[in-house]
């Protein structure tokens, strides 16, 4: 099968489509035929190894554990193992692999009982491809903050993957939402339920007079002393995405410590995680027209280059979409 590998970290180009072995489910996997995929942060930030301290993970001088990159997808089932019993060939689904990987390929196999469900049946392939990792990033750390209904929170970086669901499902848990982003995307925000947006390039969220209970940095920009000044005591800061600037991991961290002990601020961070059970809520919230995605620019697998240098320009819009095979309602 096709593939999008990575054998050294570097810029978008050392991606590059290769023939590899095709998976084979077993008992309790199912194999599908991958329609649609994305090129989220993790995938960019794998493949560039940026932050540095990526390679103490994934290999110091070339990536050991991941050679291809993907996390989301959509598309039909193949076959499925003889002790599967949710699916059948011929049903389409969207799923998630998490940080395992390998969806930029034309198969990939999960376990029956992973993160998988029907794909919704309001949604293309293109379009169910890009829900799981930001829907999944967003769900998260909601939780992790004990969103409650009538808190108000704002979301910096609302245009991003992370951000366009975390403004959706604030709003579906009922807070209210002051998003902000660049000037080209706040009529898009909000159309996503956003109450109130801030144009980042004309007006500092902090200095408006606004506190909230809960601040969301999807993309690590919000700076933490301007977030903190925007809380109110005791209020959560959700550091969700980061720059990629070495130094300020440790220093927010230490930061993070403080605020934390001396009751200024609950902050949390972390990875995020979804379940099967999660997955299904998301696909009853779309196919009731309360969630949808957001897509930027699709590419077929053959220009993934492309889709990478999209994905790390920091200006996209929503998602960044591949195409696998031929492209399909």
């Amino acid at each position: 099968m096709k593939a999008a590998v990575y054998t050294r970290y570097g810029p978008p180009e050392v991606v590059q489509i290769r023939d590899i072995e095709k998976p084979v489910p077993g008992d309790k996997e199912v194999l599908i035929r991958v329609r649609a995929t994305t090129v989220c942060a993790a995938d960019w930030r794998l493949r560039s190894a940026n932050p540095f301290f990526i390679r103490f993970f994934m290999g110091l001088t070339a990536p050991k554990k991941v050679h291809v990159l993907g996390m989301e997808f959509s598309g039909t089932v193949e076959s499925v193992g003889r002790a599967v019993t949710r699916f059948r060939a011929g049903d389409q689904v969207f799923g998630g692999t998490g940080f395992k990987f390998g969806c930029h390929a034309e198969y990939v196999c999960l376990p029956e009982d992973g993160t998988l469900a029907l794909k919704p049946s309001n949604m293309t392939f293109e379009e169910a491809a890009a829900v799981l990792f930001g829907g999944f990033t967003a769900l998260t750390f909601l939780r992790k903050a004990n969103l409650q209904a009538g808190q108000n929170v704002l979301v910096y970086g609302a245009s991003g993957s992370v951000g366009v669901f975390t403004v959706q499902l604030a709003k579906h848990f009922g807070a209210r939402v002051t998003a902000v982003c660049s000037t080209a995307n706040l009529k898009m925000v909000k159309s996503l339920g956003a109450d109130d947006v801030v144009d980042y390039t004309r007006e500092d969220f902090s200095r408006a007079g606004r506190v909230y209970d809960i601040v969301f940095d999807t993309v690590g920009y919000s700076g933490f002393s301007r977030s903190l000044r925007s809380l109110k005591r005791g209020g959560c800061y959700a550091q969700i995405g980061f720059s990629g600037r070495l130094l300020s991991i440790p220093v927010n961290l230490v930061r993070g410590m403080w605020a934390s002990l001396t009751g200024r601020a609950k902050v949390i961070g972390g990875v995020a995680a979804g379940t099967r059970e999660d997955v299904e809520l998301f696909r009853e919230l779309i196919e009731n027209g309360e969630l949808r995605t957001v897509i930027d620019r699709s590419y077929p697998l053959e220009q993934i280059t492309e889709a990478h240098r999209l994905a790390e320009s920091g200006h996209k819009k929503g998602h960044v979409v591949v195409v696998v095979g031929e492209r399909s309602e």
